[in-house]
């Protein structure tokens, strides 16, 4: 995850990574490794070097990277949910009676909601 903001965050600036080797003083082969995330944990001092050269904080560089495990997580969440559903039996064929289910609850919901309210 790490590897993947380092890479956004250079093109950005529009750094290549042969500018990026030479003006953090990292090996490009190095930071190649930290981009495909071969390196997944690249020590403080080099995190550093690279948020002064992209002129981002660390907590910024590294909150980016909470940001998308985060996501990455709620994506897990959702497949552990799809399979739950293959389990139960339910198939994509009949998703679709499900579907107009949920666009009813959502009414009723919002239906209710604006009569509490408006009382």
């Amino acid at each position: 995850m790490i590897g993947h903001n380092i890479s956004n965050l250079r093109k950005q600036r529009g750094f290549t990574l042969s500018e990026l080797s030479e003006r953090t003083g990292i090996s490009k082969s190095y930071l190649s490794n930290i981009e495909r995330n071969l390196k997944q944990n690249p020590s403080i001092h080099v995190m550093e070097k690279i948020a002064l050269v992209l002129k981002v904080d660390l907590k910024t560089l590294l909150k980016i990277a909470v940001e998308a495990e985060t996501n990455q997580q709620l994506d897990q969440e959702w497949l552990e949910f799809i399979a739950d559903i293959m389990k139960s039996g339910i198939d994509k064929a009949s998703i679709q009676e499900y579907r107009i289910l949920i666009e009813f609850m959502k009414w009723h919901h919002e239906k209710v909601k604006t009569l509490s309210s408006s009382s």
